[in-house]
């Protein structure tokens, strides 16, 4: 009598994009790296904001489940493998966003986290090219490095909105430019003439107006923080008082020389 064989079950498929709650609502998938700057394993430290500006001191990122320790290390794990393995991390994810279950479907970039140098934001470019059956969005502080790359090079399924609060937002046109600022509520945002995205973060890209805004998250000690301001008017007002020391620097060097 032969016994029979039993077929070893395949182990789960790892996927290297995920749902938050508040994205799986919608049916969006996202993929997350650590919020600002962060200590690696090896121990040096990496900034993953470089632009970031007081919305460090106000990011939902840096609190909350974002603190637990398997959520961070997952975060981290993310980082690394697209920063030291990206020949890997981009035929990984390519290959993953060819699956059925992505088809027709919107992926965030960065709930967390930014695009942190030149190749990283041209790699995705090219996986964003070479899976035109999926759309991808994100929010960004980098605004130099998407004026110069991306707005003249993106494929047609990916769009963005420009995010208030970093050190580059000078750089941007109010009237014209796509952006979103963080206000301490909906009445605040509508007094502002801007548009309200709580009933899905894709109004962020697909609704009308190009001003967009976001009530602030209802964490208590970052709502005092914050006060009636948004996140673009502390960045107006921490970039006056950078430029009037600058300023009154460079008054005191020219009597003294």
């Amino acid at each position: 009598m032969v016994e029979a064989t039993s077929t070893p079950k395949k182990s789960p498929r790892k996927w290297l994009l995920t749902q938050n709650s508040d994205l799986r609502r919608i049916g969006v998938f996202n993929w997350t790296l650590p919020a600002f700057a962060v200590k690696l394993p090896d121990g040096s430290n990496f900034n993953v904001c470089p632009q970031a500006g007081v919305c460090a001191q106000l990011c939902y990122a840096r609190v909350g489940t974002y603190r637990f320790k398997n959520v961070r290390a997952a975060h981290i794990r993310n980082l690394l493998l697209c920063r030291d393995s990206p020949d890997e991390f981009e035929e990984r994810m390519t290959d993953e966003l060819s699956h059925k279950r992505y088809a027709g479907k919107w992926i965030r970039l960065h709930d967390s986290g930014d695009f942190f140098s030149d190749e990283y934001l041209l790699m995705w470019l090219r996986i964003m090219g070479n899976s035109p059956g999926v759309s991808f969005y994100c929010y960004t502080k980098e605004i130099s490095r998407f004026k110069r790359i991306a707005e003249n090079n993106a494929p047609d399924n990916f769009l963005w909105c420009y995010s208030l609060g970093g050190k580059e937002d000078h750089l941007l046109d109010l009237g014209a430019d796509r952006h979103a600022d963080v206000f301490p509520d909906v009445e605040a945002l509508i007094a502002a003439g801007y548009s309200d995205q709580t009933e899905s973060d894709l109004l962020s890209v697909l609704g009308e107006s190009p001003l967009v805004g976001i009530p602030a998250n209802r964490i208590p000690h970052l709502l005092k923080r914050q006060g009636t301001e948004t996140f673009g008017s502390l960045q107006r007002a921490r970039d006056e008082k950078l430029a009037a020391k600058k300023s009154a620097a460079n008054r005191q060097f020219a009597l003294v020389h």
